[in-house]
């Protein structure tokens, strides 16, 4: 399918599955403004590559006016990871900088027998430099819903903590700079579709070091499936969640660096 088909596509097929949730989660979490410059992030896989794409139209039909970059930051990606990044940047029409910087090797040497962390910490920190030498305010990320859900079940079972995968986050290190990830209201599997429907395939992961994390994710995945089949809306149910979050129903929680224990309202 050549680049007209696949916009067509996002529009028209895809519109209640792609388009209007991203559209939906912009709005709906306050991601862009007018004016903003955003650095769209690619890593080459399925989902920052729609979230491209849809980017794209977004900026053509949408009421705000901002502008794009796309960028790639390459960690050690093999030479055929790196080729099908390129050829699915050109076929997709999407004007890519790429910025080369060995992240995978000094990871796996500082990082020892879990390595995935701070490789995380290394590249978000390179990705917010190389937008910032853009001139770009935010950074956009692929994750969508379903990597939210299973966030959240990863932070109760591994992490021993309620925590969410943030819709937008300022910047701890860069003053001025955001991270914002519009996917989150749209389901990995139209994302799947979608692109087995335009045709384009990608390389399922270009990391040399995803491992126990990997694993882990894909544990979740298929107990969120097991689930599904007695309560099918339980991934909903888990998302939802987060928005429904009631103090008065909690034992402790952290805010703005301090923590709170209902014992210290109970008589109020």
């Amino acid at each position: 399918m050549n680049i007209a088909g696949i916009e067509k596509t996002i529009i028209k097929t895809y519109r209640t599955r792609l388009y209007r949730p991203f559209v939906n989660a912009l709005a709906a979490y306050q991601m862009i403004a007018p004016g903003d410059r955003i650095a769209v992030c690619l890593s080459g896989g399925k989902d920052s590559f729609v979230m491209a794409k849809l980017f794209q139209e977004t900026a053509r039909h949408g009421k705000i006016d901002f502008s794009l970059q796309f960028i790639t930051l390459d960690p050690g990606y093999g030479k055929e990871y790196r080729e099908r990044l390129e050829a699915n940047a050109r076929h997709l029409g999407i004007p890519l900088l790429i910025r080369e910087k060995n992240l995978f090797k000094a990871a796996a040497k500082l990082g020892g027998e879990k390595p995935c962390y701070i490789c995380a910490r290394m590249r978000r920190g390179a990705l917010y430099e190389f937008a910032r030498d853009f001139r770009c305010n935010k950074i956009a990320l692929g994750h969508h819903f379903n990597d939210a859900v299973e966030t959240i079940l990863l932070n109760l079972f591994y992490g021993g903590s309620f925590e969410v995968m943030m819709p937008k986050l300022k910047a701890t290190n860069f003053p001025g700079m955001e991270l914002i990830r519009p996917m989150i209201y749209i389901k990995e599997k139209d994302i799947i579709n979608f692109m087995r429907y335009a045709g384009i395939e990608t390389a399922t992961c270009g990391c040399e070091l995803a491992g126990e994390r990997v694993s882990m994710r894909a544990e979740m995945k298929q107990l969120i499936a097991r689930l599904k089949k007695t309560n099918k809306d339980v991934d909903v149910n888990i998302f939802h969640s987060a928005e429904n979050v009631n103090l008065e129903r909690v034992l402790k929680w952290r805010q703005r660096g301090k923590t709170f224990s209902f014992l210290d309202f109970y008589d109020n």
